[in-house]
Protein backbone atom coordinates (compact mmCIF):
# COMPACT_ATOMS: atom_id res chain seq x y z
CA UNK A 1 0.00 0.00 0.00
CA UNK A 2 1.43 3.38 -1.00
CA UNK A 3 1.66 6.27 1.41
CA UNK A 4 -1.15 8.20 -0.30
CA UNK A 5 -3.44 5.17 -0.37
CA UNK A 6 -2.75 4.47 3.31
CA UNK A 7 -3.46 8.10 4.25
CA UNK A 8 -6.67 8.13 2.21
CA UNK A 9 -7.88 4.91 3.83
CA UNK A 10 -7.09 6.10 7.35
CA UNK A 11 -8.71 9.52 6.93
CA UNK A 12 -11.74 7.90 5.29
CA UNK A 13 -12.13 5.62 8.29
CA UNK A 14 -11.73 8.63 10.58
CA UNK A 15 -14.46 10.49 8.67
CA UNK A 16 -16.81 7.54 9.14
CA UNK A 17 -16.01 7.49 12.86
CA UNK A 18 -16.76 11.21 13.15
CA UNK A 19 -20.04 10.74 11.28
CA UNK A 20 -21.06 8.04 13.75
CA UNK A 21 -20.32 10.37 16.66
CA UNK A 22 -22.45 13.10 15.08
CA UNK A 23 -25.30 10.65 14.51
CA UNK A 24 -25.14 9.25 18.05
CA UNK A 25 -24.61 12.35 20.21
CA UNK A 26 -25.82 15.16 17.98
CA UNK A 27 -24.30 17.92 15.89
CA UNK A 28 -23.61 20.35 18.76
CA UNK A 29 -21.61 17.75 20.70
CA UNK A 30 -19.80 16.56 17.59
CA UNK A 31 -18.71 20.06 16.56
CA UNK A 32 -17.46 20.78 20.07
CA UNK A 33 -15.44 17.58 20.01
CA UNK A 34 -13.93 18.46 16.63
CA UNK A 35 -12.94 21.96 17.81
CA UNK A 36 -11.10 20.54 20.81
CA UNK A 37 -9.51 17.83 18.65
CA UNK A 38 -8.34 20.47 16.16
CA UNK A 39 -6.75 22.52 18.96
CA UNK A 40 -4.93 19.41 20.16
CA UNK A 41 -3.82 18.73 16.57
CA UNK A 42 -2.20 22.17 16.46
CA UNK A 43 -0.44 21.48 19.76
CA UNK A 44 0.70 18.09 18.47
CA UNK A 45 2.23 19.73 15.39
CA UNK A 46 4.38 21.77 17.76
CA UNK A 47 5.51 18.64 19.57
CA UNK A 48 6.30 16.76 16.36
CA UNK A 49 8.69 19.58 15.43
CA UNK A 50 10.58 19.01 18.66
CA UNK A 51 10.49 15.22 18.79
CA UNK A 52 10.03 14.19 15.17
CA UNK A 53 12.32 16.82 13.65
CA UNK A 54 14.96 17.35 16.33
CA UNK A 55 14.65 14.42 18.74
CA UNK A 56 13.98 16.71 21.75
CA UNK A 57 12.17 14.93 24.59
CA UNK A 58 9.86 17.63 25.97
CA UNK A 59 7.70 16.47 28.89
CA UNK A 60 6.79 20.01 29.94
CA UNK A 61 4.09 20.63 27.33
CA UNK A 62 1.62 21.44 30.09
CA UNK A 63 3.74 24.38 31.21
CA UNK A 64 3.86 25.92 27.75
CA UNK A 65 0.10 25.53 27.31
CA UNK A 66 -0.49 27.08 30.73
CA UNK A 67 1.74 30.12 30.17
CA UNK A 68 0.26 30.71 26.70
CA UNK A 69 -3.28 30.44 28.06
CA UNK A 70 -2.43 32.85 30.88
CA UNK A 71 -0.94 35.48 28.56
CA UNK A 72 -3.84 35.07 26.14
CA UNK A 73 -6.28 35.60 29.00
CA UNK A 74 -4.47 38.74 30.21
CA UNK A 75 -4.37 40.25 26.71
CA UNK A 76 -7.98 39.52 25.69
CA UNK A 77 -9.94 39.70 28.97
CA UNK A 78 -11.86 42.98 29.54
CA UNK A 79 -10.17 45.76 31.47
CA UNK A 80 -10.73 45.80 35.24
CA UNK A 81 -11.45 49.44 36.07
CA UNK A 82 -11.13 48.88 39.82
CA UNK A 83 -7.52 47.80 39.38
CA UNK A 84 -6.48 50.80 37.27
CA UNK A 85 -8.25 53.26 39.56
CA UNK A 86 -6.42 52.00 42.66
CA UNK A 87 -2.80 52.03 43.83
CA UNK A 88 -2.02 48.59 42.42
CA UNK A 89 -0.49 49.69 39.08
CA UNK A 90 1.99 51.99 40.78
CA UNK A 91 3.11 49.34 43.24
CA UNK A 92 3.47 46.78 40.45
CA UNK A 93 5.51 49.27 38.41
CA UNK A 94 7.80 49.70 41.40
CA UNK A 95 8.28 45.92 41.69
CA UNK A 96 8.86 45.72 37.93
CA UNK A 97 11.52 48.42 38.14
CA UNK A 98 13.32 46.49 40.85
CA UNK A 99 13.14 43.39 38.67
CA UNK A 100 14.64 45.16 35.66
CA UNK A 101 17.45 46.68 37.73
CA UNK A 102 18.16 43.35 39.40
CA UNK A 103 18.15 41.45 36.12
CA UNK A 104 20.58 43.94 34.57
CA UNK A 105 22.83 43.77 37.61
CA UNK A 106 22.77 39.97 37.57
CA UNK A 107 23.70 39.93 33.89
CA UNK A 108 26.58 42.35 34.44
CA UNK A 109 27.87 40.26 37.33
CA UNK A 110 27.70 37.12 35.16
CA UNK A 111 30.10 38.78 32.70
CA UNK A 112 32.76 39.53 35.33
CA UNK A 113 35.05 36.83 33.94
CA UNK A 114 35.92 39.30 31.20
CA UNK A 115 37.75 41.48 33.72
CA UNK A 116 39.77 38.62 35.17
CA UNK A 117 37.49 37.30 37.93
CA UNK A 118 37.77 33.49 38.31
CA UNK A 119 34.82 31.62 36.81
CA UNK A 120 33.78 29.88 40.03
CA UNK A 121 33.74 33.15 41.93
CA UNK A 122 31.81 34.77 39.09
CA UNK A 123 29.19 32.01 39.21
CA UNK A 124 28.85 32.44 42.98
CA UNK A 125 28.42 36.20 42.65
CA UNK A 126 25.81 35.68 39.91
CA UNK A 127 23.77 33.35 42.14
CA UNK A 128 24.00 35.85 45.01
CA UNK A 129 22.88 38.71 42.74
CA UNK A 130 19.93 36.65 41.46
CA UNK A 131 18.93 35.70 45.02
CA UNK A 132 19.13 39.34 46.15
CA UNK A 133 16.99 40.38 43.17
CA UNK A 134 14.37 37.78 44.05
CA UNK A 135 14.19 38.90 47.69
CA UNK A 136 13.89 42.59 46.79
CA UNK A 137 11.23 41.99 44.14
CA UNK A 138 9.27 39.68 46.42
CA UNK A 139 9.33 42.22 49.25
CA UNK A 140 7.85 44.81 46.86
CA UNK A 141 5.37 42.39 45.25
CA UNK A 142 3.76 40.97 48.40
CA UNK A 143 2.11 44.21 49.58
CA UNK A 144 1.09 45.00 45.98
CA UNK A 145 -0.61 41.62 45.64
CA UNK A 146 -2.44 42.02 48.95
CA UNK A 147 -3.64 45.49 47.96
CA UNK A 148 -4.85 44.34 44.53
CA UNK A 149 -6.80 41.43 46.00
CA UNK A 150 -8.49 43.72 48.51
CA UNK A 151 -9.28 46.53 46.05
CA UNK A 152 -9.95 44.85 42.69
CA UNK A 153 -9.78 41.07 43.28
CA UNK A 154 -7.30 40.69 40.39
CA UNK A 155 -5.58 42.78 37.75
CA UNK A 156 -7.95 41.98 34.89
CA UNK A 157 -7.00 42.10 31.22
CA UNK A 158 -6.17 44.53 28.45
CA UNK A 159 -9.28 44.06 26.32
CA UNK A 160 -7.35 43.52 23.07
CA UNK A 161 -8.48 41.33 20.11
CA UNK A 162 -8.35 37.57 20.59
CA UNK A 163 -6.10 36.95 17.57
CA UNK A 164 -3.54 39.26 19.16
CA UNK A 165 -3.93 37.38 22.44
CA UNK A 166 -3.20 34.06 20.72
CA UNK A 167 -0.09 35.54 19.09
CA UNK A 168 1.04 36.88 22.46
CA UNK A 169 0.43 33.46 24.03
CA UNK A 170 2.56 31.78 21.37
CA UNK A 171 5.31 34.38 21.88
CA UNK A 172 5.23 33.81 25.65
CA UNK A 173 5.51 30.04 25.19
CA UNK A 174 8.39 30.60 22.77
CA UNK A 175 10.16 32.91 25.24
CA UNK A 176 9.75 30.34 28.01
CA UNK A 177 11.05 27.68 25.62
CA UNK A 178 14.10 29.83 24.82
CA UNK A 179 14.97 30.29 28.50
CA UNK A 180 14.38 26.58 29.20
CA UNK A 181 16.29 25.55 26.11
CA UNK A 182 19.33 27.55 27.14
CA UNK A 183 19.42 25.44 30.30
CA UNK A 184 18.22 22.01 29.20
CA UNK A 185 19.41 21.48 25.62
CA UNK A 186 22.89 20.65 26.84
CA UNK A 187 21.50 17.78 28.92
CA UNK A 188 20.91 14.19 27.86
CA UNK A 189 17.39 13.25 26.81
CA UNK A 190 16.36 11.77 30.18
CA UNK A 191 17.69 14.74 32.16
CA UNK A 192 16.03 17.15 29.75
CA UNK A 193 12.71 15.37 30.28
CA UNK A 194 13.03 15.74 34.05
CA UNK A 195 14.00 19.42 33.77
CA UNK A 196 11.13 20.36 31.44
CA UNK A 197 8.64 18.46 33.60
CA UNK A 198 9.86 20.27 36.71
CA UNK A 199 9.69 23.71 35.12
CA UNK A 200 6.16 22.98 33.86
CA UNK A 201 5.05 22.17 37.41
CA UNK A 202 6.65 25.41 38.64
CA UNK A 203 4.69 27.41 36.06
CA UNK A 204 1.44 25.69 37.08
CA UNK A 205 2.11 26.26 40.79
CA UNK A 206 2.84 29.95 40.24
CA UNK A 207 -0.32 30.54 38.20
CA UNK A 208 -2.43 28.58 40.68
CA UNK A 209 -1.21 30.56 43.70
CA UNK A 210 -1.00 34.07 42.18
CA UNK A 211 -4.58 35.03 43.07
CA UNK A 212 -3.95 38.71 42.32
CA UNK A 213 -2.93 37.79 38.78
CA UNK A 214 -5.09 34.80 37.81
CA UNK A 215 -7.79 34.54 40.52
CA UNK A 216 -6.19 31.24 41.45
CA UNK A 217 -8.69 28.41 41.83
CA UNK A 218 -11.66 30.78 41.41
CA UNK A 219 -11.00 30.84 37.62
CA UNK A 220 -11.43 33.65 35.11
CA UNK A 221 -14.43 33.54 32.78
CA UNK A 222 -15.94 34.08 30.30
CA UNK A 223 -13.03 34.48 27.94
CA UNK A 224 -13.84 36.35 24.71
CA UNK A 225 -13.97 34.40 21.43
CA UNK A 226 -12.54 35.37 18.03
CA UNK A 227 -15.97 34.61 16.53
CA UNK A 228 -19.55 35.30 17.71
CA UNK A 229 -20.40 33.35 20.85
CA UNK A 230 -23.17 30.74 21.23
CA UNK A 231 -25.38 33.44 22.78
CA UNK A 232 -25.22 35.29 19.46
CA UNK A 233 -25.27 32.52 16.85
CA UNK A 234 -26.26 29.38 18.72
CA UNK A 235 -24.09 26.45 19.70
CA UNK A 236 -23.72 24.81 16.30
CA UNK A 237 -22.98 27.90 14.20
CA UNK A 238 -20.63 29.53 16.70
CA UNK A 239 -18.67 26.32 17.27
CA UNK A 240 -18.53 25.73 13.53
CA UNK A 241 -17.09 29.21 13.03
CA UNK A 242 -14.52 28.53 15.77
CA UNK A 243 -13.64 25.22 14.09
CA UNK A 244 -13.08 27.07 10.81
CA UNK A 245 -10.61 29.46 12.48
CA UNK A 246 -8.61 26.62 14.05
CA UNK A 247 -8.72 24.62 10.79
CA UNK A 248 -7.20 27.58 8.93
CA UNK A 249 -4.40 27.74 11.52
CA UNK A 250 -3.73 24.02 11.07
CA UNK A 251 -3.62 24.28 7.27
CA UNK A 252 -1.27 27.29 7.33
CA UNK A 253 0.99 25.63 9.90
CA UNK A 254 1.02 22.35 7.97
CA UNK A 255 1.93 24.01 4.65
CA UNK A 256 4.72 26.07 6.21
CA UNK A 257 6.16 23.07 8.06
CA UNK A 258 6.07 20.90 4.94
CA UNK A 259 7.91 23.54 2.92
CA UNK A 260 10.48 24.00 5.67
CA UNK A 261 10.97 20.25 6.14
CA UNK A 262 11.74 19.73 2.44
CA UNK A 263 14.09 22.72 2.25
CA UNK A 264 17.86 22.73 2.89
CA UNK A 265 17.07 23.79 6.45
CA UNK A 266 14.96 20.66 6.90
CA UNK A 267 17.73 18.46 5.52
CA UNK A 268 20.11 20.04 8.00
CA UNK A 269 17.73 19.30 10.88
CA UNK A 270 17.38 15.68 9.79
CA UNK A 271 21.16 15.39 9.70
CA UNK A 272 21.44 16.79 13.23
CA UNK A 273 18.70 14.48 14.50
CA UNK A 274 20.13 11.35 12.92
CA UNK A 275 23.84 11.98 13.59
CA UNK A 276 24.71 15.09 15.53
CA UNK A 277 28.41 14.23 15.64
CA UNK A 278 28.64 14.14 11.85
CA UNK A 279 26.58 17.33 11.59
CA UNK A 280 28.86 19.11 14.05
CA UNK A 281 31.88 17.89 12.08
CA UNK A 282 30.36 19.59 9.02
CA UNK A 283 30.35 22.90 10.88
CA UNK A 284 26.72 22.98 12.05
CA UNK A 285 25.93 24.60 15.41
CA UNK A 286 23.92 21.71 16.86
CA UNK A 287 22.73 23.37 20.08
CA UNK A 288 21.71 26.55 18.30
CA UNK A 289 19.66 24.66 15.71
CA UNK A 290 18.02 22.56 18.39
CA UNK A 291 17.15 25.71 20.26
CA UNK A 292 15.48 27.01 17.10
CA UNK A 293 13.35 23.87 16.87
CA UNK A 294 12.52 23.97 20.57
CA UNK A 295 11.36 27.59 20.40
CA UNK A 296 9.44 27.12 17.14
CA UNK A 297 7.66 24.06 18.47
CA UNK A 298 6.70 25.87 21.67
CA UNK A 299 5.31 28.83 19.74
CA UNK A 300 2.94 26.49 17.89
CA UNK A 301 2.11 24.67 21.14
CA UNK A 302 1.36 28.04 22.73
CA UNK A 303 -0.99 29.14 19.95
CA UNK A 304 -2.82 25.81 20.08
CA UNK A 305 -3.03 25.95 23.87
CA UNK A 306 -4.39 29.49 23.80
CA UNK A 307 -7.01 28.45 21.24
CA UNK A 308 -7.99 25.45 23.38
CA UNK A 309 -8.45 27.42 26.60
CA UNK A 310 -10.24 30.24 24.80
CA UNK A 311 -12.74 27.74 23.44
CA UNK A 312 -13.50 26.39 26.92
CA UNK A 313 -14.04 30.06 27.90
CA UNK A 314 -12.57 29.42 31.37
CA UNK A 315 -9.00 29.97 32.55
CA UNK A 316 -8.44 27.57 35.45
CA UNK A 317 -4.79 27.18 36.55
CA UNK A 318 -5.70 24.01 38.43
CA UNK A 319 -7.19 22.46 35.29
CA UNK A 320 -3.83 21.88 33.63
CA UNK A 321 -2.82 18.26 34.21
CA UNK A 322 0.07 16.18 32.88
CA UNK A 323 -2.36 13.47 31.78
CA UNK A 324 -4.46 15.70 29.53
CA UNK A 325 -1.87 18.28 28.49
CA UNK A 326 1.33 16.22 28.15
CA UNK A 327 0.78 12.46 28.05
CA UNK A 328 -2.22 12.58 25.72
CA UNK A 329 -0.35 14.78 23.24
CA UNK A 330 2.60 12.40 23.23
CA UNK A 331 0.22 9.55 22.45
CA UNK A 332 -1.17 11.55 19.53
CA UNK A 333 2.27 12.10 18.03
CA UNK A 334 3.50 8.54 18.58
CA UNK A 335 0.32 6.91 17.31
CA UNK A 336 0.04 9.14 14.24
CA UNK A 337 3.72 9.01 13.34
CA UNK A 338 6.40 11.35 14.66
CA UNK A 339 8.16 13.31 11.95
CA UNK A 340 5.10 13.16 9.68
CA UNK A 341 2.91 16.26 9.92
CA UNK A 342 -0.07 14.58 8.27
CA UNK A 343 0.31 11.60 10.57
CA UNK A 344 0.42 13.90 13.58
CA UNK A 345 -2.85 15.57 12.57
CA UNK A 346 -4.48 12.17 12.02
CA UNK A 347 -3.17 10.85 15.34
CA UNK A 348 -4.43 13.91 17.23
CA UNK A 349 -7.92 13.65 15.78
CA UNK A 350 -8.15 9.88 16.28
CA UNK A 351 -6.76 9.84 19.81
CA UNK A 352 -8.97 12.68 20.99
CA UNK A 353 -12.07 11.04 19.53
CA UNK A 354 -11.13 7.80 21.30
CA UNK A 355 -10.42 9.73 24.50
CA UNK A 356 -13.77 11.54 24.35
CA UNK A 357 -15.97 8.69 23.18
CA UNK A 358 -14.54 5.92 25.36
CA UNK A 359 -16.54 7.17 28.36
CA UNK A 360 -20.03 7.22 26.79
CA UNK A 361 -19.30 4.02 24.86
CA UNK A 362 -18.10 2.24 28.00
CA UNK A 363 -21.10 3.54 29.98
CA UNK A 364 -23.46 2.25 27.29
CA UNK A 365 -21.83 -1.19 27.37
CA UNK A 366 -21.83 -1.25 31.18
CA UNK A 367 -25.52 -0.35 31.31
CA UNK A 368 -26.39 -3.01 28.76
CA UNK A 369 -24.35 -5.58 30.65
CA UNK A 370 -25.98 -4.59 33.92
CA UNK A 371 -29.46 -4.79 32.38
CA UNK A 372 -29.00 -8.25 30.93
CA UNK A 373 -27.11 -9.55 33.97
CA UNK A 374 -29.95 -8.52 36.23
CA UNK A 375 -32.60 -9.86 33.86
CA UNK A 376 -30.94 -13.21 33.13
CA UNK A 377 -29.02 -13.98 36.30
CA UNK A 378 -30.50 -11.66 38.91
CA UNK A 379 -27.20 -9.88 39.53
CA UNK A 380 -27.34 -6.34 40.87
CA UNK A 381 -25.11 -3.84 39.08
CA UNK A 382 -22.70 -1.57 41.00
CA UNK A 383 -23.90 1.95 41.67
CA UNK A 384 -20.79 3.65 40.29
CA UNK A 385 -21.01 2.65 36.63
CA UNK A 386 -20.46 6.26 35.49
CA UNK A 387 -17.22 6.52 37.47
CA UNK A 388 -15.97 3.21 36.13
CA UNK A 389 -16.81 4.28 32.58
CA UNK A 390 -14.78 7.47 33.05
CA UNK A 391 -11.80 5.40 34.18
CA UNK A 392 -12.00 3.36 31.00
CA UNK A 393 -10.49 6.33 29.10
CA UNK A 394 -6.97 5.56 30.26
CA UNK A 395 -7.38 1.83 29.60
CA UNK A 396 -8.65 2.36 26.05
CA UNK A 397 -5.87 4.85 25.22
CA UNK A 398 -3.28 2.49 26.70
CA UNK A 399 -4.66 -0.39 24.67
CA UNK A 400 -4.63 1.70 21.48
CA UNK A 401 -1.03 2.83 21.88
CA UNK A 402 0.05 -0.72 22.77
CA UNK A 403 -1.53 -2.16 19.63
CA UNK A 404 -0.03 0.54 17.43
CA UNK A 405 3.45 0.09 18.89
CA UNK A 406 3.13 -3.68 18.39
CA UNK A 407 1.95 -3.65 14.77
CA UNK A 408 3.12 -0.20 13.55
CA UNK A 409 6.10 0.86 15.69
CA UNK A 410 6.68 4.03 13.65
CA UNK A 411 3.04 5.11 13.80
CA UNK A 412 0.05 4.71 11.51
CA UNK A 413 1.48 7.25 9.06
CA UNK A 414 5.24 7.04 9.60
CA UNK A 415 7.81 9.52 8.40
CA UNK A 416 8.78 8.90 4.81
CA UNK A 417 12.42 7.95 4.41
CA UNK A 418 14.26 10.45 2.21
CA UNK A 419 17.10 9.14 0.09
CA UNK A 420 19.59 11.33 -1.73
CA UNK A 421 21.54 10.09 -4.72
Amino acid sequence: MTERTRAFALFSGLAILVALVFAWLGVAYGVRMMVEAACFALIALGLTIQWGYAGLFNTGIMGFIAIAAFVSMIVSYPVNGLFWEGHGPGMLARAGLFLIIGACATYLVSQCTRIGVPKKLCNLLTVMAAAATYLVVQSALDPAAALIESEARFVGGLGLPVWLAWAAGGAAAGALGWSMGRITLGLRADYMAIATLGIAEIVKAFLKNADWLTKGTLTVSPLPWPVPTPNELGFVLSRSAYLSVVAVLIVVTYVLLERAWHSPWGRMMRAIRDNEVAAAAMGKDVNRRRLEMFVLGNIIIGVGGAALITFTSIFDPGGFTPLNHTFLIWVMVILGGSGNNLGTIFGALLVYIIWTMSEPAALFLFEQGAYWSERLFGLEAPGDLATRALQMRVFVIGLAITLVLRFAPRGLLPEKDVRYE
